[in-house]
């Protein structure tokens, strides 16, 4: 049914210890496969490519749960596909992550008491690649430990040889073609980082500020404006209302003086004023906002800016030198003396941006910087999704990516930082701009009067490259014919508008309208077991070394995937990585058990009229398994193959056929050799099922089974299409009278070791080739001489008669069961009263309401359980 079936593997071994020990097992293991070369991927191979490129973490950074979960996913994939055939590549690497390592760098310094100034550019730069190499590689080693499969003869960097020589590729394309331009724009700058940034690196939150009103102007020449930053009145070069708005009609067009200053500004009309907010007329700050930029530029408005790169004022004399929160303070009370203070509402809480890197307050800034034209290839981008060409999974996130790539502002790639890729522009001594490529020389020398931009890119240029420049390009290589366009982008739905869109803007102008991968898979947020963010100010974030240190890689991983519902957050608590362990460990014992009683690979399977019931319905089982967690990984469905494995080994393999099977392989003879083959069989597609999702426990074991060279290069299964559906049928039935027996037993507080005498009546059912196996996992012994049926259960055709005389105190059970049955009836009645009183009805919230039906429901379903208990104990 699979290919052992064809092969003649040699005779495994069946000796494995007694526990699993991830932590002996799991780091031999992993150099094992790197020094074999299984996850070296070759480019000259016929066989179809699968590649997926590793969303680049930080250098700055360590594995933390996030890209374990991740990185667990995108693991699964290429290990199937490895399986399946393909040549799959699992490209790794690292970003260089401008602002975080330079920050990083800096704090070294200051610790020294030295800043990046007193060094110079060019040694400071040659420190940050020192600290790269010291702490860079920290999160590759945790790779390992996490068994990430990836080809590590093709790592690389941003900032290698390779990857600069396609960022300057790039932007000499895009200079040439008019798509980047420099241009004075407003940007959002942060103070403590001195360097622009993007919208998207842009945290919003809530703030508790100050909103005051303040008159402009004298008498029937006044008007009032509202602001939560006081400080920008000093660069106010006019005041804008609706052009509709009746107020100020006669104010339009008009000179109003601006307080605190000598200065007269106009009161001009503009549609972008909301005459029903506030007093309808708001303050023009061109130079300190991007919508009164706007108005500026619509109405010819000059933009004067009043602080500099540190957020300090830099004009007017009593502010001149204030930090921009001292001069709020000093300006407010300067306008409180002069009584043009009209109204103050403190705190006021208004959605405030702050960098993401350092959390200062962003300042919007007029500022000379590049840029590029984002129209062309943003609609480009839109229109790949929408033809189909990719492919965003889950579908219903496609709206976000439409949302934002659709309304794609021109995007700010200069930083004003020294750890990056610099902008390879030339400035000459007679205005000269030059755009110099990867293979020119510079149009001149600095003695010449020379200079170079001495900006860098946006970490997001370089890693928006990441699909065809890891390959090779610009150059035409084998790795780029054989590995472009990449299969699957799986990240998380947080970088939608960082990466995923700058990939596909890149990638379609870069490659000639090639996307840059097939599908993009969006991946939830790691939240903990309450659906908390985790941040180290909640005290809730986790090292995943930890854990797997203390329950191995594999439960981890498992747990990890297990949670993986497409687009969708995943809770993640250590209960649940125990639990996970707890599956390894059974995978462990269940596969030891097998292989001390006859599992075995050996040979053909025998043919289906030689097996018993049980060995067709787990083969029927098995075969639908297969095809279960193929249509998931197909549909990126982790959390649902994951959960479809852990229920096929843990309760149908292991709880049932195997304990099913005792007293086949107890009996020995052919029955035993069969089934033993089955198992064996079971196994070894169970096994290579799981491999991708749990990969050590999974090499371990089937390497001990079948004696062959590594789970990792054996061929997927594949649905054999056995079916037996009347074999299904019969076992089920099987499982309904062991399952209802059971929960009997328990009722009665019978330990689930206790032997109790039973008469069976199967005759003329399915049911009587299985006695055997009925006593003995019901722990049902033989009914004997003085045998006396105390309580009859007939169940699924068949009657199991129990003699419990001996084994519990029938009146002292039955004075326990009245009293819950008293206890259920008084619920029952006090629920009845509540919802049968028109006056709490009506009264009372929804929610109260639909508790006590909750409370009622219950109450009767006890009373049911208990009354059924009760007639089925023996008279006393």
């Amino acid at each position: 049914m699979t290919e052992n079936a064809q092969q003649q593997p040699p005779a495994p071994s069946t000796e494995l210890p007694t526990q699993y020990a991830p932590a002996e097992v799991e780091g031999k293991l992993y150099e094992r496969w790197v020094e074999r070369g299984y996850f070296t991927a070759d480019a000259k191979s016929d066989k179809p490519a699968y590649t997926i490129v590793i969303p680049p973490p930080n250098v700055t950074g360590s594995l933390h749960l996030g890209h374990a979960f991740q990185h667990t996913l995108m693991d699964a994939l290429t290990r199937r596909k490895r399986m399946q055939g393909y040549e799959s590549l699992w490209l790794p690497g690292m970003d260089h992550a401008g602002i975080a390592t330079q920050n990083k760098v800096e704090q070294q310094l200051a610790e020294e008491g030295k800043s990046r100034h007193d060094l110079g550019r060019e040694e400071f730069v040659e420190r940050v690649w020192r600290w790269k190499e010291e702490y860079g590689g920290k999160i590759l080693g945790q790779m390992r430990r996490l068994g990430d499969g990836v080809d590590w003869d093709r790592e690389r960097f941003t900032m290698d040889e390779g990857l600069s020589k396609a960022v300057l590729t790039i932007f000499k394309r895009l200079y040439d073609d008019e798509l980047i331009y420099r241009a004075e724009r407003i940007i959002n700058w942060c103070p403590r980082c001195l360097t622009a940034i993007s919208d998207i690196e842009v945290e919003y939150q809530e703030d508790a500020g100050e909103l005051v009103s303040i008159r402009y102007g004298e008498g029937e020449d006044s008007l009032v404006v509202a602001t939560t930053r006081a400080e920008t009145m000093l660069g106010d070069t006019a005041v804008a209302v609706h052009p509709g708005d009746e107020r100020y009609k006669h104010l339009v067009g008009k000179q109003i003086k601006l307080p605190l200053t000598d200065r007269t500004i106009p009161v001009v009309a503009d549609e972008h004023v909301d005459p029903e907010f506030g007093t309808g007329a708001v303050k023009v700050t061109p130079a300190h906002d991007p919508n009164d930029f706007a108005i500026g530029q619509r109405h010819g408005l000059p933009a004067l800016t009043v602080m500099d790169e540190h957020g300090v004022i830099t004009v007017h004399g009593p502010f001149l030198g204030l930090d921009r929160f001292e001069a709020r303070s000093a300006v407010v009370g300067a306008l409180k003396a002069q009584g043009r203070i009209v109204a103050e509402k403190r705190p006021y809480m208004h959605s405030v941006g702050h960098c993401s890197r350092c959390k200062t307050t962003v300042e919007p800034r007029l500022s000379m910087q590049w840029w590029v034209k984002v129209g062309p290839l943003a609609k480009a981008a839109g229109d790949a999704v929408r033809d189909g060409r990719v492919k965003i999974h889950p579908e219903d996130m496609s709206k976000r990516y439409f949302d934002w790539v659709d309304n794609m502002h021109d995007w700010c790639i200069s930083r004003q930082l020294w750890w990056g890729h610099r902008i390879p522009i030339w400035y000459g001594p007679e205005g000269e701009v030059v755009c110099v490529g990867p293979d020119e020389e510079p149009p001149g020398t600095e003695a010449e009067g020379w200079k170079q931009d001495t900006d860098v890119l946006d970490t997001w240029f370089s890693s928006g490259l990441w699909p065809f420049s890891t390959l090779g390009w610009p150059e035409q290589t084998d790795d780029l014919r054989k590995f472009y366009p990449t299969d699957v982008l799986l990240t998380g739905h947080d970088i939608i508008f960082f990466w995923v869109a700058r990939m596909m803007m890149f990638g379609l102008y870069a490659m000639d309208g090639e996307v840059p991968f097939r599908t993009i898979s969006l991946t939830g947020l790691v939240r903990d077991e309450r659906g908390k963010k985790m941040s180290k100010s909640f005290g809730n974030v986790v090292d995943p070394l930890d854990w797997m240190d203390k329950y191995g890689s594999d439960a981890v991983r498992f747990t990890l995937a297990r949670g993986a519902n497409p687009g969708t957050d995943v809770p993640i608590g250590e209960d649940w990585v125990q639990a996970s362990r707890n599956f390894a460990n059974k995978i462990w014992n269940a596969t030891r058990f097998a292989l001390m009683n006859g599992a075995t690979v050996d040979g053909p399977l025998p043919d289906p009229s030689e097996m018993s019931s049980t060995d067709r319905w787990i083969l029927s089982r098995l075969g639908r398994t297969v095809a279960a967690v193929d249509a998931y990984y197909e549909d990126y469905q982790f959390a649902k193959l994951s959960d479809a494995l852990y229920h096929f080994a843990w309760d149908e393999v292991f709880d049932w056929y195997v304990e099913l099977s005792k007293t086949t392989f107890q009996g020995g003879g052919e029955p035993a050799r069969v089934s033993g083959r089955v198992l064996g069989e079971v196994l070894d597609v169970t096994l290579k099922l799981l491999h991708p999702v749990v990969p050590f426990v999974t090499e371990s074991l089937w390497t001990t089974l079948t004696g062959g060279e590594s789970i990792v290069v054996a061929p997927w299964p594949t649905d054999s299409g056995f079916r037996d559906a009347d074999a299904e049928r019969e076992i089920e039935t099987l499982q309904s009278v062991i399952t209802e027996v059971r929960r009997f037993r328990a009722d009665q507080g019978l330990q689930p070791g206790q032997r109790v005498p039973a008469r069976l009546t199967l005759d003329g059912t399915a049911l009587a080739p299985h006695e055997a196996a009925i006593r003995q996992l019901l722990r049902l012994q033989p009914e004997g001489d003085a045998f006396a049926a105390t309580a009859t259960l007939p169940v699924a055709g068949a009657t199991v008669a129990l003699d419990l005389s001996g084994t519990i105190d029938v009146a002292a059970e039955r004075k326990r069961l009245a009293k819950d049955l008293a206890a259920a009836e008084k619920e029952k009645a006090q629920a009845n009263a509540k919802l049968g009183n028109e006056a709490f009805l009506a009264k009372a919230p929804d929610q109260v309401v639909d508790k006590i039906r909750t409370r009622l429901a219950k109450a009767d379903e006890d009373i049911a359980r208990i009354q059924a208990q009760l007639e089925r104990l023996p008279q006393a």
